[in-house]
């Protein structure tokens, strides 16, 4: 192999490893941002992974902020939800029928909290037993 041809494959290798790890890292950013196609502030409240073995999960707000609508963001795996419960912090809850398959890297629909902005303690989820090879993962985001 010739010194040019050696300088034109470590340049190349060098630009695919330097854009798979710029990529990553918009990933990583993009998960932490969540949504930004409009100007509301997303913000991430917790995860949940799903284990197929029971039909509910629950995902603890541990975000002090008032929040006005929710969404989840879908992981590894496909999951069958039935509905959503948002527990609040003065007792109240707000229960959500969703009935929607929602695939892997894909997120609910925005659900509207009654009122204005509320503190929310946790949230219950509902969903069809499922034969996972690698446990999905509930992602929860809150926008103020």
């Amino acid at each position: 192999m010739s010194l040019k041809t050696s300088v034109r494959l470590i340049i190349s290798l060098t630009l695919l490893v330097s854009l798979g790890v710029a990529s990553y890292g918009q990933r990583r950013r993009d998960d932490r941002r969540y949504d930004r196609r409009d100007n509301d502030r997303w913000d991430f409240l917790g995860q949940a992974h799903v284990d197929g073995r029971s039909d509910h999960d629950r995902i603890r707000v541990n975000n002090s902020g008032s929040f006005r609508a929710l969404q989840l963001g879908i992981r590894d795996g496909a999951i069958e939800f039935y509905k959503v419960v948002v527990h609040f912090d003065n007792g109240a809850d707000h229960q959500v029928e969703i009935r929607d398959r929602i695939a892997a890297n894909e997120k609910t629909r925005v659900i509207d909290l009654p009122g204005d902005r509320r503190r929310i303690r946790s949230v219950e989820f509902w969903y069809g037993k499922g034969n996972w090879r690698t446990r999905p993962t509930v992602n929860l985001w809150g926008r103020r």
